[in-house]
């Protein structure tokens, strides 16, 4: 396991664009008036040497801005940004109020002026990607959601987005990552040692907890501070109304982890900024924490699952299952079916092992499915504590509804874990490795920004 870095994410994560903005607006105004003195009593530490009563000449409002850009040339469009801001809503799988589907409109316009930059400066290295390329990677996210090609596209049609926009979104990825593997990974050095060091820590703490970590890490200065808390605050307020942290850690989140939906895969604690690390113990499978302050801006942390290093989980048990499922008849009222789930309960209950379920089940006229290849820890929570300790041949309590039917699962089989070991030597290797590449590829992009001619219409 590697310590995380606050590493800003190149494309998909990004400050809040209306604070970034905000900012900006306020040093032009300054530089209109003439830079303060170094010695200004109202100065504020910072690197331009800001006076803390800043006045502002007219009235800034990013919203207002029509969302277009020329980036070196390259056209970005009001529907560009439109269809972009659709995926990402579709992505989301919730509705949004107008106030945050502003501000997500501006992040959108940052999100595409990266892309455009990073797709530029591959072609610009000879780095180009083919549309076969583009359209595997287009079917394989089609594949996920049950879509052939066809079929994906007309939904994204449906969400008010189109395909050429996610494939877009595909090539600067694919471009991109293409560009770092050629200029930057090469001349990434791990050393052996270093390697070995973490290998050493991680048999060193055999037995302490680790935990699945998802982060949305939005960085702030002294001047932008309040700004960002507001903004963390908004965003875990969609979180709590059902917002998808992986969507929300795509879009926004300034780690590198931001485009995998924020997962920082197992940590233990003390890998983490201190903030974060006291309040994970307190913490359940399933939560997600207010805003955190930490070294550079603000965290929002879910925990997606627990465990102890190097120790074998009883979840990874591999087991047998055969499910029992009685069925109802449509409009059948809770009281009517209570009798005969209470006898079904009883019956599974005093069943002898898994031979006798064919009989059980004629009995009831019940459903049987078989699979033996099921992990505990991908079953419902509220089954994991009773398949743990079930011995072989006995039943869970009886599950599921009148309306979707009530189930029982028999375990006929067990495969319990081994005791896992330490990540190999080139797991950790990799893992230091991506971290590096991620840094100079941030280094990178701020470059090309500071570069590129970008004029907003």
């Amino acid at each position: 396991m590697i310590s995380t870095s606050r590493i800003f994410n190149p494309r998909l994560g990004a400050l809040c664009l209306a604070a970034m903005l905000a900012t900006l607006g306020g040093s032009h105004a300054i530089a209109q008036g003439g830079a303060p003195d170094a010695g200004d009593a109202g100065a504020i530490d910072t690197p331009l040497n800001l006076p803390n009563d800043v006045s502002v000449f007219g009235k800034f409002d990013p919203t207002i801005r029509k969302a277009t850009a020329i980036v070196n040339g390259f056209i970005i469009t009001d529907t560009d940004v439109d269809q972009r801001l659709n995926l990402v809503l579709a992505a989301n799988g919730q509705s949004v109020t107008p106030e945050e589907r502003d501000r997500l409109r501006l992040q959108v316009l940052r999100n595409l002026i990266d892309e455009t930059l990073e797709i530029q400066e591959a072609k610009s290295n000879d780095v180009s990607i083919s549309s076969d390329d583009i359209d595997t990677t287009f079917a394989r996210v089609g594949t996920q959601f049950k879509y052939t090609p066809q079929q994906f596209g007309d939904f994204l049609k449906s969400k008010g987005s189109s395909p050429n926009s996610l494939r877009r979104q595909i090539e600067g990825e694919l471009a991109w990552q293409r560009l770092l593997d050629r200029k930057v990974q090469p001349f990434i050095n791990v050393g052996d040692d270093e390697v070995k060091q973490v290998i050493a820590r991680l048999n060193a703490s055999k037995g302490a907890k680790e935990y699945h970590v998802g982060e949305i890490f939005l960085s702030a200065t002294p001047s932008t501070d309040a700004q960002v808390h507001a903004n963390a605050d908004k965003i875990m307020d969609q979180l709590r109304k059902g917002g998808s942290f992986v969507a929300y850690a795509r879009q926004y989140s300034e780690a590198s982890t931001g485009a995998v939906g924020g997962d920082l895969g197992w940590v233990r604690g003390e890998q983490l900024p201190d903030a974060i690390s006291q309040i994970l113990p307190q913490m359940q499978a399933g939560t997600i924490s207010p805003p955190i302050a930490v070294p550079g801006g603000y965290s929002i942390i879910a925990v997606q699952d627990t465990r102890q290093v190097l120790t074998a989980d009883p979840r990874d048990a591999v087991l047998s299952l055969k499910q029992m499922t009685l069925s109802f008849p449509k409009g059948t009222t809770q009281a009517v079916a209570s009798p005969r789930v209470a006898a079904f309960a009883e019956a599974t209950q005093k069943m002898a092992g898994c031979g006798a379920v064919k009989d059980v089940a004629a009995k009831f006229d019940a459903d049987v499915v078989e699979n033996d290849n099921v992990k505990i820890r991908d079953l419902p929570p509220a089954l994991q504590g009773q398949l743990t300790t079930l011995s072989l041949g006995q039943s869970t309590n009886p599950f599921g509804s009148v309306e979707e039917g009530v189930r029982v699962l028999v375990l006929c089989g067990r495969d319990d874990p081994q005791a896992s070991g330490a990540p190999s030597f080139d797991a950790i290797y990799n893992q230091m490795e991506q971290a590096r590449v991620d840094q100079r590829a941030r280094r990178y992009l701020r470059d090309l920004r500071r570069d590129a001619v970008i004029e907003y219409r």
